[in-house]
């Protein structure tokens, strides 16, 4: 049977993992396409959103030539933004729930 000290050795092995872990889930990019390639979205592999890239022919599949670059980047800034600021609000939400069932305690690995 464990003493408390090897317990305590046993949960701080356990942080550090998670800690490493959470670092290497922050480099990771995932990358998903729709559209033939016309949208790329770039998320971490935390889930946390980092961009989108969009074609001309996401944009005016009709015409993709009429469309500037400059167009292009405000669409794809904006989107990024508005995708950034909603996974951040779904994050904060979810931190608040799991507080409430914690009862404050913060758990590793849940938020």
């Amino acid at each position: 049977m464990m003493n408390m000290m090897q317990i305590m050795q046993q949960a701080q092995k356990m942080q550090k993992k998670f800690k490493e872990t959470q670092g290497e889930l922050e480099n990771i990019e995932v990358i998903s396409t729709s559209g033939n390639g016309a949208v790329t979205a770039v998320l971490n592999g935390q889930g946390k959103f980092k961009s989108i890239k969009l074609t001309p022919e996401a944009i005016n599949p009709s015409n993709p030539a009429s469309v500037d670059a400059d167009t292009i980047e405000m669409l794809e800034d904006l989107l990024t933004e508005a995708l950034s600021d909603a996974t951040n609000k779904a994050t904060n939400q979810m931190e608040a729930k799991m507080k409430s069932i914690t009862g404050g305690i913060s758990i590793p690995g849940l938020f």
